[in-house]
């Protein structure tokens, strides 16, 4: 019998909501707006972190890190999922898809290790005040964030690579609005024990493993907040924590509704629109948090804002 490979399979089709033609027009504009959200927060974060010399610091060094992977991991999906909204030619070619499954693994991989590396800049800067600006040096923030990017990329493309490689038989329709690699894996004809195996160690690689380092910083950071005898010190500790304590729930939360919660046989059109909600509004919400729980990005936006208004 002749060998069938991947390579029959010039293009996908990404079903996404194309049975509900109504839902498309209604989430349009609501993606539409939420993505420009995101792009305009994100960018104003990593703007603020570079203009204002008060933000050069680890910490904000990481925050210009985490919105910069909100704008690419959105960026991935997002224009191609509001053309397929309105047309009716969803397909999307073979290099097309890996590429796009690639850089979604590889962004939200990222995003794992980042807010637990986040977590453990938190905890230096609190539980050793004193030896924070030697522990957390410049050298070492690029070091934890190039070291969280490239490790991420190499994980992400040897399990597309595993992942495409498969044969699809002829079948090219992805019950999914994006190339997600479990809705392409269920395309495959051939045996996929290898991409399930490398799939499932990253995932506790990537989520149980970096959770529990980041209750661990915060129960350490808890016992050192709490023996700080005044309140203002107290207050101002749990305020520098608050913001970044609040994206990692929202994070972590919507990740394990998603991926913890039973699976139905069939793909229920709710489940679909909540991770579309879910892949857009957590990008566009980390900015707004940071903003609001912050002072100091408020600060810095209004000068950065003034400045602007100067110059003209």
């Amino acid at each position: 019998m002749e060998r069938v490979n991947s390579t029959e399979v010039s293009e996908f089709f990404l079903k996404g909501f194309s049975g509900y033609p109504a839902l498309e027009h209604l989430l349009f504009p609501l993606c539409s707006a939420m993505y420009l959200v995101t792009l305009l927060g994100n960018t104003g974060i990593v703007a603020v972190s570079v203009l204002d010399a008060r933000l050069h610091t680890p910490m904000y060094f990481f925050l210009g890190n985490l919105s910069i992977l909100d704008i690419c991991y959105t960026s991935t999906f997002v224009p191609l999922m509001l053309v397929h909204l309105l047309s009716a030619q969803k397909t999307i070619s073979f290099l097309g898809c890996a590429l796009q499954m690639c850089l979604s693994l590889s962004t939200g991989s990222t995003e794992c290790l980042l807010l637990t590396i986040m977590a453990y800049d938190r905890y230096l800067a609190i539980c050793w005040p004193l030896r924070y600006p030697v522990l957390m040096s410049h050298r070492l923030c690029w070091l934890l964030a190039g070291t969280a990017w490239v490790l991420c990329l190499f994980k992400s493309v040897t399990e597309t690579v595993i992942a495409m490689r498969l044969p699809f038989c002829g079948h090219r329709v992805v019950s999914h609005f994006t190339c997600e690699i479990l809705a392409v894996l269920k395309l495959a004809c051939g045996d996929t024990s290898i991409s399930e195996v490398f799939l499932l160690v990253g995932a506790i690689l990537l989520l149980p493993v970096p959770l529990a380092f980041i209750c661990l910083s915060y129960t350490l950071i808890l016992a050192t907040t709490l023996r700080v005898p005044s309140a203002a010190g107290r207050r101002k500790a749990f305020s520098t924590c608050s913001a970044h304590l609040a994206v990692v729930m929202l994070f972590y939360g919507t990740v394990i509704f998603m991926y913890m919660k039973p699976k139905s046989k069939e793909a229920r059109i709710s489940d679909e629109i909540f991770t579309v909600l879910y892949a857009v509004v957590t990008p566009m919400l980390n900015p707004v948090i940071y903003s609001l729980r912050n002072k100091e990005v408020k600060e810095a936006a209004r000068k950065v804002w003034g400045r602007i208004q100067t110059s003209r």
